[in-house]
Formats: structure tokens, C-alpha cells, sequence
């Protein structure tokens, strides 16, 4: 029973929520559609923080649509074998993995430690920097130890697999039966972060500002 709640209900529950959540919070709170920058407060550690982050969160989704969205024997049918892909997850995506990391522990330092800038945030913004800090780590974990030195678990014959049944509304939660706990807290985390997605700062992921290419410029002029 508790198999079906997280790898069905828990993931068809998280998904409803981020899409409807995203309606609601379009339709009532569109003010609050942003990130509330606090780059007035502190600037030095929010700009090296961000660009870690934000410079490795792109290889990082794609390496994760790569490994979980596109069936092995695809792969290997234009020439990425299991050793080669091997290489590619462990290593490069442990290497973009710990950037993200360190980008994410700056970003929750400064969050905790700067007082202004925890007056500043709001309780969700708080639990929104750990949680991301937390998914995080437990990928990097789940990479560069369970998958690399403890087990050798290829995770693209069972979560894979179990992702795209749930694509196509036939989920198999037997798949995760035998799943490292590393792995199914990393599954359970990212699922959560999408429920509470729409009701956090993480909405400005949508709002690319493409209207600032055509946007004049804005004149400054000295008080003298």
C-alpha cells in the first residue's frame, strides 16, 4: 500500500497541484509573481551563489531528461554505449552536480546568515533554499557514492523506466521496489518541490524577461 502512495498517487498528486497551483497563483497573485531580489542588500555573494546555480542547473536537467525520458537501447543505437553513458552521468554530471551544490550552500548561507536578508524572506523562501539545497546533495550523493562506489545499481532499468510508465498512466511501483533509499528520498524530494512550486518565489522560473532585448534604455542623471 505505501508503494502505490509514493511511486503512484504521490507523483499524479504532486503534478495536479503544480499545474493547478500554477493557475490559481496566476489568476489571484500576479504581483507576486517574482523573486523578490535582495541583490540591494547583498550583492557578493548572491552573484557568485546564482551563477554556480544557475550555471549548472541547465546540464543538469538535461543530463536528468537524458537519463530518465530516453530508453537505453535509443542511446545505444547511435552509439553511447552502457560504459560510455556510465562515464557521462558519473562524471560530468557529478561535476555539474557539485557545482550546483556549492552554488546552492552559498545561496542558504547567505539566506541564514545576512540579517537583512533573512528579514527579508518569507518562511516558504526559507524552506524552498534547503529543500533545493537538500535534493542537491542527496543527487550528488546518490551519484558519486550509492551509484559510483557502493552499489552498482543502473537506475535507467528501474526509476527510468518507472518514470515514463507514469508518462503514459502505467505506472509500475514494483520497479522501485529494490531502488537504493538514496535514489527514492532523491524521487520523493523532486516531486515535492514541483507541489510546492506555485506557491513559492521558484514561479519566476517562467517570467524570462525577453521584453528587456527591445526595451529602451533608461537615462540616469547625477543629483548635483
Amino acid at each position: 500500500m505505501i508503494d502505490q502512495f509514493l511511486w503512484v498517487i504521490f507523483p499524479y498528486l504532486c503534478v495536479a497541484v503544480f499545474v493547478v497551483g500554477h493557475i490559481w497563483r496566476y489568476r489571484i497573485d500576479q504581483f507576486g509573481w517574482t523573486a523578490k531580489s535582495s541583490e540591494f542588500i547583498e550583492k557578493k555573494q548572491l552573484m557568485v551563489g546564482s551563477i554556480l546555480f544557475h550555471f549548472s542547473v541547465i546540464p543538469v536537467f538535461f543530463g536528468h531528461v537524458v537519463g530518465l525520458l530516453i530508453p537505453a537501447r535509443w542511446l545505444e543505437a547511435v552509439g553511447v554505449t552502457e560504459h560510455l553513458y556510465h562515464l557521462g552521468a558519473v562524471y560530468v554530471g557529478g561535476f555539474f552536480g557539485i557545482v550546483m551544490l556549492l552554488g546552492m550552500i552559498i545561496l542558504t548561507f547567505r539566506r541564514i546568515t545576512k540579517r537583512s536578508v533573512r528579514r527579508l524572506s518569507s518562511a516558504s523562501d526559507i524552506m524552498v533554499n534547503f529543500l533545493l539545497l537538500f535534493i542537491t546533495f542527496i543527487g550528488v550523493y546518490a551519484t558519486l557514492v550509492t551509484n559510483a562506489v557502493v552499489t552498482d545499481f543502473d537506475y535507467r532499468a528501474s526509476i527510468s523506466v518507472w518514470l515514463r510508465g507514469l508518462l503514459i498512466f502505467s505506472p509500475d511501483a514494483n520497479l522501485m521496489t529494490d531502488v537504493p533509499l538514496t535514489f527514492k528520498i532523491h524521487v520523493i524530494t523532486g516531486f515535492l518541490i514541483f507541489a510546492l512550486w506555485p506557491a513559492t518565489r521558484l514561479v519566476h522560473a517562467w517570467s524570462l524577461p525577453f521584453n528587456y532585448v527591445g526595451r529602451s534604455y533608461v537615462v540616469y542623471r547625477k543629483n548635483r
